[in-house]
């Protein structure tokens, strides 16, 4: 019940016990176009290039960012909790030139805010969170696709917390790149990460693409300026997963049977109905923990569904309530990075364990560490405010 990974959907982790099949084998082409498919129902989007990057969520991450950067560019990065620093990071390594834009955790920015940015840095990329797990708070994304636009900007998030728990649509909010991994609402293994990519980003991308010497054939593509990364080429990943099968890398077949299920799950429950979920049992979470008299972190008006982070009461020592939680009873919750290390928890409603059953349980025994702590909750509060929540619902 932390900020994520969480525990895998049952059918998820079923489907990736079938075995394996070779790279070009019909039937792997084939599940290969039902979840590039399948992600373009997720993201919202009619992207043809919507396809899985093998790796982490860091992974389709640093894909998009060194795909998309040639040395030299500018990129704008709002940061506003631990990710965004991530997004730096990557950013510099691919040689960009960064322009940072900073505002206090738990806070997010304004459209206001990132078009100033945009228009003192002139930046070719902009590159921001949407929902970041350090701070549970989400950044209005809607706004900023028609900024984007009007200022010539490419426009990149992040999406690995918040997707299919709270509302994202990548089209209609004008979105050019979105990355994301499976670990959180989409319940399923850390290792895959979906993405989507706009036709005016492909065409920044393939106006790079260098085909590798040993799959070369006669009139494809050399670059004097290819894209920094072999394994994070796009331009090469986009021709492995189109019609050219480019023999590229070898497809991490059991993370493709996982990716599909997760997106197949999601799709079969409506995606609608998957972010209401995930915003119900939040809630319950959210109320139950104010119930017990925990005081709660950040903007509650742009908290994501799926997390929440309460500070630590004084006199508790954060690491032993967690650890005892994990000992006792079988439930992990999570810190928090930087200057919030140690001084909240973070509590998570996502996935396959966004349920009424796990918040109520919880609750409870969140409450029995913290009386054992010497902390002073309110009796029953928790799982009471939280059966408030869903009788009105």
């Amino acid at each position: 019940m932390g900020p994520g990974p969480v525990n895998a959907d049952p059918r998820v982790l079923r489907a990736m016990s079938a075995q394996l099949v070779g790279q070009y084998d019909p039937s792997m082409t084939e599940y290969m176009n039902e979840t590039m498919a399948l992600y373009r129902d997720v993201f919202q989007t009619g992207n043809e290039q919507t396809l899985l990057i093998d790796g982490t969520s860091r992974a389709g991450i640093e894909a998009a960012l060194v795909s998309l950067i040639s040395p030299g560019d500018r990129v704008l990065v709002p940061i506003f909790g631990r990710f965004g620093h991530l997004l730096r990071e990557i950013a510099e390594r691919a040689g960009a030139e960064v322009h940072v834009r900073e505002i206090e955790w738990g806070t997010v920015f304004t459209p206001a805010q990132i078009e100033q940015a945009i228009r003192e840095t002139k930046p070719a990329l902009l590159a921001i969170v949407h929902g970041d797990t350090s701070t549970t708070v989400a950044q209005p994304l809607d706004e900023l696709g028609d900024i984007c636009a009007r200022h010539g900007v490419l426009f990149y998030t992040d999406v690995t917390a918040s997707l299919a728990g709270n509302t994202f649509q990548a089209d209609a909010w004008g979105l050019d790149a979105v990355t994301a991994g499976l670990q959180k609402c989409l319940g399923g293994p850390s290792g895959s990460a979906p993405a989507t990519f706009s036709p005016r980003a492909v065409e920044v991308i393939n106006a790079r693409k260098s085909i590798e010497a040993g799959i070369r054939e006669a009139g494809d593509a050399v670059s004097a300026h290819p894209i920094r990364s072999n394994y994070f080429d796009l331009s090469m990943i986009f021709d492995y997963w189109g019609p050219k099968r480019l023999n590229h890398h070898t497809e991490a077949t059991t993370m493709l049977y996982g990716a599909r299920e997760c997106a197949r799950l999601l799709v079969d429950e409506g995606i609608d109905a998957a972010v209401e979920r995930h915003r119900l049992h939040g809630a319950a979470m959210l109320a139950g923990v104010q119930g017990l008299g925990l005081a709660v972190f950040g903007d509650l008006d742009h908290r994501m569904n799926n997390v929440v982070a309460v500070h630590i009461p004084d006199g508790v020592t954060g690491d032993a309530v967690r650890g005892e939680l994990l000992n006792d009873f079988g439930i992990e919750i999570g810190t928090s990075f930087g200057p919030l290390h140690g001084k909240v928890w973070r509590i998570g409603t996502m996935g396959y364990n966004a349920r009424k059953d796990t918040v109520l349980t919880t609750l409870a025994a969140l409450e029995q560490v913290l009386r054992r702590a010497g902390a002073s909750v309110t009796g029953g509060g928790g799982v009471g405010a939280a059966y408030e929540v869903y009788q009105d619902a």
